[in-house]
């Protein structure tokens, strides 16, 4: 007799073959998706009828198998195989891939969601986006660039909108100080003299000479007796003046009614950089400014030929306060000038700004030793000081009698940046001896000294970036700075299979996924970051069409079935004609 449990066995035979074509498909579909996983479809048995259980074997007879018929097959699931893809080259820094385990975390309208498709550009506030508008997330950096974890944001990559700029902290001088140059014996000696036909001398009512707390507005004229040479609200400019051949600044003093020459003495030796040594010259004047016993005023300068003063009658000039000139008040007569071995560099540092800062350092034989070895004194000095004193600091430099440094312990800088907008006071370490190079005081001239090396950046912005394998994000500046920009965040499941596909690429956590564990590219089991190329689709377009000849295959012996049955039940309905 003709069997209904055939027809309904082969319907389902059928309905799971069109299931299964739907997958491989889907599969077919999207081999040039990217980063697509392809699926499997599993079958399994349908609930059979039992005819005879089965029994145990007895004393006189064996045991029998049961007897039972299978009523068709069912889906038994769709596994999705997440083994990586091949990979496409695209040159592009923002397509990225992920060679092995792991997903991109993404914002998707507020929530998160994961995804394999690697394919980001910049949005308008240039974070970085996948193709709809989802937004790439990972560790963001605070104002020094040190990387934040632990808190995602997004990742974004401002390029031509970011600029930086950083102080200088060090800077090391690099050459050979000649140890067999001559030790210095004198600095210059200047007198400022009356601008008179007479002897010359500033005196103030009387013929008295003048002395350090005379009032500038008592010194009597030298032209115009019972009259004062100063008035209050007048300005005494220094400009012109050279030391070691190269011009000084120009520099203002302010003549008031209780400003007095000391105070003028005071501002010409901040304006000509004459440093305080502690000890006097060899020739036993104290470098300073002085008044002496006739009321000149005499300037003293530091030894070596690199502080050597030179002062013209038009460096110095009267101003009334309209900033015209009224007269040149003194007379420069200078006796003696500067010697001994010395040499001086320039060296450009920057501010918290990026402005360029230039320093003067200068070293000078200050001694040699009586069982060998040199000293040299440095006298460090700046123009860009924003007050009226150049000078920064000086002090003493040991050799040992094979040239090299004692104690090569960094001397520290400041300088003054008061109304610049940059943070004051500018500080730095000078170093003389270090990785890329050293001070030597061998018996070889000329003394050299250069600027080896130096940190700190003018203001600089962020041109291109690259995403390293570990997905730090690595900014370069126009200046040649290369600074962290943030670090991409990757999501592993304990559980791939588990997530929930939503369309667009992007899965969400399933029930049986786990939760997210957030770590960086190569950490906890998660892939490296392939940046410049996207994942292919891991369908394998050769098994899919054996899955398709298999698939139309069983659907075709599956209509055999339901016709067979049909033609039994044909001919026992003949049967009862």
């Amino acid at each position: 007799m003709a069997s209904y449990t055939a027809l309904f066995t082969g319907l389902t035979g059928l309905s799971v073959s069109a299931r299964k074509l739907d997958v491989i498909g889907n599969n077919i579909a999207n081999t040039n998706t990217t980063a697509y996983k392809s699926g499997r479809m599993l079958f399994e048995t349908n609930f059979t009828r039992d005819f005879r259980l089965g029994s145990p074997p007895g004393t006189f007879s064996g045991g029998t198998n049961p007897t039972q018929i299978g009523l068709g097959v069912d889906i038994a699931g769709v596994r999705r195989n997440f083994n990586n893809g091949g990979f496409s080259p695209t040159g592009d820094p923002r397509d990225l891939a992920l060679d092995g385990s792991g997903f991109f975390i993404i914002e998707s309208n507020g929530s998160t969601v994961y995804t394999r498709a690697g394919s980001f550009r910049q949005d308008l506030d240039n974070n970085l986006v996948g193709i709809n508008g989802e937004k790439l997330q990972g560790y963001g950096v605070d104002d020094n660039f040190n990387l934040i974890e632990g808190a995602l944001t997004d990742v974004n990559l401002p390029l031509g909108s970011r600029t930086i700029a950083e102080a200088t902290s060090e800077a090391l001088l690099a050459g050979n100080l000649n140890a067999a140059g001559d030790v210095p014996t004198t600095g210059s000696i200047i007198t400022l003299d009356a601008d008179a036909a007479g002897a010359g001398f500033l005196t103030i009512s009387g013929g008295v000479p003048i002395v350090a707390g005379t009032l500038l507005t008592d010194v009597e004229d030298p032209n115009n007796a019972g009259l004062s040479l100063f008035t209050a609200g007048e300005t005494l400019r220094l400009t012109g003046a050279e030391k070691g051949g190269k011009e000084l600044p120009e520099a203002d003093f302010a003549v008031t009614a209780g400003t007095t020459v000391q105070d003028y003495m005071d501002f010409l030796a901040e304006a000509l950089g004459i440093h305080d040594p502690g000890m006097p010259n060899p020739d036993g004047n104290s470098p300073g400014i002085t008044v002496d016993a006739l009321g000149r005023i005499q300037i003293v300068s530091n030894v070596g030929t690199a502080s050597d003063l030179a002062i013209d009658q038009g460096d110095i000039r009267l101003l009334d306060s309209a900033g015209a000139q009224l007269l040149q008040p003194f007379v420069p007569d200078k006796t003696i000038a500067a010697d001994g071995e010395a040499v001086r560099t320039t060296i450009v540092i920057f501010d918290s700004l990026g402005t360029q800062v230039s320093v003067d350092v200068t070293m000078t034989l200050e001694s040699k030793g009586t069982t060998g070895g040199t000293t040299w004194r440095y006298f460090i000095d700046s123009a860009d000081d924003t007050d009226i004193d150049l000078r920064l600091a000086t002090g003493t430099i040991d050799f040992d009698s094979d040239g090299q440094i004692v104690s090569p312990i960094p001397v520290s800088v400041t300088v003054d940046r008061v109304g610049t907008g940059a943070e004051s006071p500018l500080s730095f370490d000078l170093m003389f001896s270090g990785d890329t190079g050293r001070t030597t005081a061998l018996a070889e001239g000329p003394s050299t000294l250069v600027n080896v090396a130096r940190d700190g950046l003018p203001p600089g912005t962020l041109e291109t970036f690259s995403i390293g394998s570990d997905g730090l994000i690595s900014g370069v500046f126009s200046n040649g700075a290369i600074r962290t920009l943030g670090q991409l965040a990757i999501a592993t499941f304990t559980n791939d299979a588990g997530l929930v596909d939503i369309g667009g690429n992007n899965f969400n956590v399933g029930s049986n996924s786990g939760p997210a564990i957030i770590s960086t590219p190569g950490q906890l089991g998660s892939g490296r970051i392939v940046s410049g190329a996207l994942e292919l689709s891991n369908v394998d377009l050769g098994q899919e069409f054996i899955e398709l000849i298999l698939t139309q295959t069983g659907y075709s012996a599956n209509t055999r079935i339901i016709q067979t049955a049909n033609e039994l039940m044909q001919q026992l309905l003949v049967l009862g004609r």
